[in-house]
């Protein structure tokens, strides 16, 4: 057996229990071994029924004198033992677990942990937990500090327990230590199977803390270690179609904008033309807030591209974003004749001749265009497009890799620390500020008792300033796919809102509904004609509506700070003033004074920074929800250990004899952009 080892080859794992452990996102023996416990109980006073104390935690062991049911004529259904050692004998309850007199044997040695209390006038256990005491086996559920660990149907803690202690105990061949021991003394770190022993069954807290930090330094590192290894193959690469770029380009393209450019957008071009006069292929992140100008910033590399005589693509999530990326295009280079084809499930909308720019999902990379001639690729959304579709622009010929310029951009607002380590393969450029003239958006939160005149409010604006407002539903489910609870969730919310604006027309949007259905909700949307959008939170990206100047976000307090800056992003769009209003039903002082930072008009980085200090990358952005790398030891708050990761990983890269084992263990090999 070995670390890589299917969890279904693992004696006493059978088939039923693999699938149930999938959902914790355990497949082999070492994703087994990092299942590591999120607390412990601490049953570690071992004592004498004699001395025992009422409400203390206590462990006792003791010889089972005898174990029962009793029914009582009121339903209820007790369990009651009693057990004895040499200072005394007293009883243990249970509630409903009529199940225990076959499991506990009479005149057998056991170990009970759990609470002292009254039952009955009596000192009694009440509800322990309970092992077997058996000879040369030390205890594993009881007397201890006792690991409770993440868990999902069917997988309870004391399963988990009990097949890690086995685990432990086989001989798993290549389960050694795979970095030098001065870098270990160097960082304070014990080794690795040290680690994964005592962090299931430590000794004290102490050592289970440290053993924890040794195996969240593994997991930032193999993250650290996977980014700068692509980012270092990648540069082996030739650029497909090398460009010419000169400073009559940029001047020419800034000056056929009807606006002028941030000085924040100036810097992220130069940056990017910098990239495309290189032998090299480009890859950078382009991170901006919604609002910053990302898509003008993106226009001016695809504006290199023609004036080189070859074509860009630029892909997109949905087909609404596409959609609304060929519109702003159109608007971009409407004083040159750049010719630009959309590419959806419905069809394709293009220009007569040759395409210059192509826009479309994500599955444009699997279409029949040819890349021959394409010198440049946008990938908005970055998060939802992986490294492996990436691995497809890159051609092989003659042994040599060639690849066109790559800008991916996301408007997801993430904390530095976490994009320097989710996208370390990638060169990051941040957009700072917003166009001048933005007019900021007034953010209320809105209380039950508020709820009916916030309506009223929304109506009396609608009908009197001719705008528009849009109704987020709560996001109910962290997935990729928009679930059927969401859909359902906001097919009640657009009945309660015919409900409430009877006079209003109401318009309804979500993931499930195909592209002209979609189409058609939009189109009535941006005519005028739909008063109100009630949407999920799944298609919030690149609807463009400047008349709408009201949201409604239902259940506010589901969201990270970043979500709902984003969400908001969708209105204030326009020359009016715009108005988001955060509807939360939530009492807790915490998660109140959390959603009163909008109020603030911070940045969507300032509120992704405080977002990661109050609750976490998970529920900033909802992991799953957004395709971020989820940390199930670590957290990307430890600045630290991700710093002392990335020292570890560049020094790896650099002298790989020293760290054989590590590149070993990690197979950088495989993952290399073949």
């Amino acid at each position: 057996m070995n670390l890589s080892t299917p969890i279904l080859k693992v004696p006493s794992i059978g088939m039923i229990y693999a699938k149930r452990l999938e959902k914790l996102q355990i497949t082999n023996v070492e994703e087994l071994l990092n299942h590591v416990p999120s607390r412990y109980k601490d049953y570690t006073i071992i004592t004498k029924i004699a001395e025992a104390q009422i409400g203390e935690t206590v462990t006792i062991q003791g010889r089972v004198n005898y174990i029962k049911n009793i029914f009582t004529s009121g339903g209820k259904r007790i369990q009651e033992a009693e057990i004895e050692d040499i200072s005394g004998k007293i009883n243990i309850i249970w509630f409903n677990q009529i199940y225990l007199v076959k499991n506990i044997k009479k005149g057998q040695i056991y170990s009970f942990s759990g609470k002292l209390d009254i039952f009955n006038r009596k000192k009694s256990l009440i509800s322990p937990d309970y092992e077997q005491i058996l000879p040369g086996k030390d205890t594993i559920h009881t007397g201890r500090l006792v690991p409770i660990y993440p868990e999902t149907r069917g997988v309870s803690s004391k399963w988990l327990r009990t097949r890690i202690k086995l685990l432990l105990e086989q001989k798993i061949e290549d389960f050694k230590e795979f970095l030098p021991l001065e870098t270990l003394k160097k960082l304070d770190l014990p080794e690795y199977r040290y680690s994964i022993n005592k962090v299931h069954f430590p000794e004290n807290l102490k050592q289970a803390q440290k053993a924890k930090k040794r195996l969240a330094f593994n997991e930032v590192l193999l993250h650290q270690s996977k980014s700068l290894f692509r980012k270092k193959e990648w540069g082996r690469n030739l650029v497909t179609n090398p460009l010419k770029i000169d400073e009559k380009i940029f001047k020419k393209f800034t000056n056929s904008l009807p606006f002028k450019l941030t000085k924040s957008q100036e810097e992220a071009i130069k940056d990017i033309f910098a990239d495309l006069s290189k032998e090299k292929p480009m890859n950078r992140l382009l991170e901006g807030d919604v609002g910053s100008g990302k898509t003008v910033v993106s226009a001016a590399g695809a504006f290199a591209a023609f004036v080189n005589g070859y074509q860009s693509v630029f892909m997109a999530p949905t087909q609404i974003l596409a959609q609304q990326h060929y519109q702003t295009l159109n608007e971009i280079f409407k004083k040159f004749k750049v010719r630009i084809t959309l590419v959806t499930s419905a069809g394709v909308k293009s220009d007569l001749g040759k395409t210059d720019i192509f826009i479309g999902t994500h599955a444009l990379i699997y279409k029949n265009i040819k890349f021959d001639n394409v010198a440049y690729v946008v990938i908005d959304e970055q998060h939802r497009f992986g490294v492996e579709q990436r691995a497809h622009l890159v051609k092989k010929a003659k042994g040599q890799r060639t690849s066109p310029h790559i800008l991916t951009m996301t408007a997801t607002p993430i904390p530095r620390t976490v994009a320097l380590t989710v996208y370390g393969d990638l060169d990051l450029t941040t957009l700072t500020e917003l166009p001048k003239g933005r007019i900021p958006i007034t953010t209320w939160l809105v209380p039950p008792k508020k709820r009916e005149g916030a309506y009223r409010w929304v109506s009396e604006q609608i009908k009197s300033k001719n705008v528009q407002a849009f109704v987020i539903c709560p996001l109910i489910e962290e997935s990729n796919v928009e679930t059927m609870k969401q859909v359902k969730a906001v097919k009640e919310e657009f009945e309660h809102l015919k409900e409430i604006f009877k006079d209003l027309k109401i318009g309804m949007l979500h993931g499930r509904q195909n592209a002209k259905e979609k189409n058609e909700v939009l189109n009535l949307f941006r005519s005028g004609e739909t008063n109100i959008l009630a949407a999920t939170p799944v298609v919030e990206v690149g609807i463009d509506v400047p008349n709408a100047t009201i949201m409604i976000i239902e259940a506010a307090e589901r969201f990270g700070l970043a979500q709902l800056h984003q969400l908001r992003g969708r209105v204030g769009r326009g020359s009016l003033k715009s108005y988001c209003l955060l509807f939360t039903e939530s009492k807790s002082q915490r998660v109140l004074n959390r959603l009163n930072a909008l109020r603030k008009n911070l940045s969507g980085f300032e509120l992704a920074e405080l977002d990661l200090k109050l609750r976490g990358p998970g529920e900033i952005y909802g992991i799953k929800q957004h395709g971020f790398p989820e940390l199930k030891i670590a957290s990307w708050q430890d600045t630290e250990i991700i710093k002392q990761a990335k020292e570890i990983a560049e020094e790896a890269l650099a002298h790989p004899q020293k760290y054989k084992l590590l590149i070993d263990k990690l197979k950088l090999d495989s993952i290399a952009l073949n």
